[in-house]
């Protein structure tokens, strides 16, 4: 019997350090020498102080900034330690009433916008953390955004511009736009 059990219990061990330290600390270690800021969680930080990071969508109110796509998390709105969708499908009458409650708050915070309202500002991602808006959802946004700063829409649209992601290699996904990189570029440059 001894000689069943102790090489399985030193395989378990050695599996076990192997496995559940060298390899994540490995990893960890690679990780935070080739990608320091990916690593670290990919914060924004302002004037030494971490102001979010570009992974999370953060919950903008003010009709000054630009406003992200919708949360599902609760009890807060990008709540990360909640991550997840509201699970309603479109036959829903729920997920219909909640569009239609946004679009309307949407309008009333910019009532000389009769453009379409872009989907991705009305519906929540599937995380319900997404930190991106489509470039028509920041174009949607410009008027109000210049209106209420009282700068001319082209310096809005200037930074929209630069602030404009596309498709990763070219070809994966949509052009995008990170809400917290826009936001703190648009307070930047008002100064």
């Amino acid at each position: 019997m001894n000689n069943i059990v102790r090489p399985a219990l030193v395989l378990f061990t050695l599996l076990s350090v192997l496995t559940g330290l060298v390899y994540p600390l490995a990893v960890t270690g690679a990780a935070k020498a080739l990608f320091p800021s990916q690593a670290a969680g990919s914060l924004a930080v302002q004037g030494g102080t971490v102001v979010g990071s570009s992974l999370i969508g953060q919950n903008f109110s003010d009709p000054k900034h630009f406003w992200g796509r919708p949360s599902a998390t609760a009890p807060q709105p990008y709540n990360a330690s909640a991550s997840g969708g509201s699970n309603l499908g479109p036959l829903n009458p729920a997920l219909a009433d909640a569009v239609k409650a946004r679009v309307e708050a949407l309008r009333a915070a910019d009532p000389g916008n009769t453009a379409p309202v872009p989907v991705d500002l009305v519906t929540a991602s599937a995380s319900g953390l997404d930190p991106d808006i489509s470039p028509a959802a920041a174009q949607y946004q410009a008027a109000r955004v210049a209106r209420v700063r009282g700068v001319p829409v082209e310096q809005i649209n200037a930074l929209i511009e630069k602030n404009t992601q596309g498709a990763l290699w070219g070809v994966l996904g949509e052009s995008r736009v990170n809400v917290l990189a826009l936001n703190l570029a648009l307070d930047a440059s008002m100064r």
